[in-house]
């Protein structure tokens, strides 16, 4: 018997090491593809404020929540879930999914690019003009954030998975949570500081306070749509980068292309970023710029066919 227990205490012992040692590779997991999404989750921060711009702003804080809630709900409910189950049966598909989010992302960031530096047509986007409530505008707001934050999801989900393929499913469903929890928090945490952050300056302008606090305020309310223009360009800048990033990862000759030039400058480190990204964002621009035109060819062709 007492053979028998010894036995026992060992296997427990050799247990609890192996726990101690999940639980230990967890945190580096979670580090590692917060990493990896670092560009991801930068777009989606710098989207979403977007959304709340003209809304009410006793509205912004209630807005922003509604749309994190939808973004965890779809990240631990549906997103997550389904890259595990992809992984297990078909892990060939995970791969070609993170290639198409990074069309979508190559795509979305030309079309902001060009909504950008392209004429605009004042005339024809004032006809194109249409009476809306304020609760309607702000529904219409919301579902379109949560659709664009679906997609943001997918590819942060499918690529924790990536990092985690070759871990024991615990260790995969545990980084996946922390990834979806600690992730959603942050983007819009930071968002909800931003768009409030010229309230708070109104705040400290008022009569009552200090002239060195007033004027700190005001300079918060004048800095802050400077702010938000800078961010939706590094937003967009990010898009393109890390959409064609994720593709290059796809394609080997590309992917190793990009590791030579990153080898080639890695005596200095700074530069060898910006090579990267730089190139990256190229080629997200070319990319875009393609789609953009087969989207528009299709469009035109439809068009067409009830025509005949």
């Amino acid at each position: 018997m007492s053979i028998g227990l010894l036995a026992l205490l060992d296997d427990v012992a050799a247990l609890v090491k192996v726990s101690a040692a999940t639980l230990d590779d967890i945190p580096a997991q979670v580090a590692k593809t917060s990493g990896k999404v670092s560009g991801i989750v930068i777009d989606d921060a710098a989207v979403t404020p977007k959304y709340v711009v003209g809304l009410d702003p006793k509205r912004e804080l209630s807005i922003i929540y509604n749309i994190a809630k939808k973004s965890l709900i779809n990240k631990l409910v549906f997103l997550g879930p389904a890259a595990l189950i992809l992984g297990f049966f078909a892990p060939w598909i995970i791969q070609p999914i993170l290639m198409l989010g990074g069309a979508y992302l190559c795509f979305e960031g030309y079309e902001k690019l060009h909504s950008i530096f392209a004429p605009h047509d004042v005339e024809a986007q004032a006809k194109n003009i249409t009476e809306i409530t304020p609760k309607d505008l702000e529904i219409e707001r919301t579902q379109s954030a949560v659709r664009t934050d679906f997609i943001l999801s997918a590819e942060i989900m499918a690529i924790t998975y990536a990092t985690v393929a070759s871990k024991d499913i615990t260790t995969q469903i545990i980084v996946m949570v922390c990834v979806a929890i600690a992730i959603t928090i942050a983007v819009y945490g930071f968002v909800g500081l931003i768009v409030k952050a010229d309230d708070f300056g109104v705040h400290l302008a008022k009569e009552k306070n200090h002239a060195l606090i007033k004027k700190l305020g005001r300079g918060i309310v004048l800095f802050m749509p400077h702010f938000l223009m800078v961010l939706g360009y590094i937003g967009t800048a990010a898009m393109l980068w890390v959409g064609a990033e994720i593709i290059a990862h796809g394609i080997p000759a590309l992917h190793h292309g990009l590791d030579n030039m990153s080898q080639h400058l890695s005596s200095t480190p700074i530069l060898a970023w910006f090579a990267k990204v730089g190139v990256s964002a190229l080629g997200g621009i070319i990319l875009g710029a393609m789609i953009a035109h087969i989207v528009q060819a299709s469009q035109k062709i439809l068009k067409k066919l009830p025509a005949k």
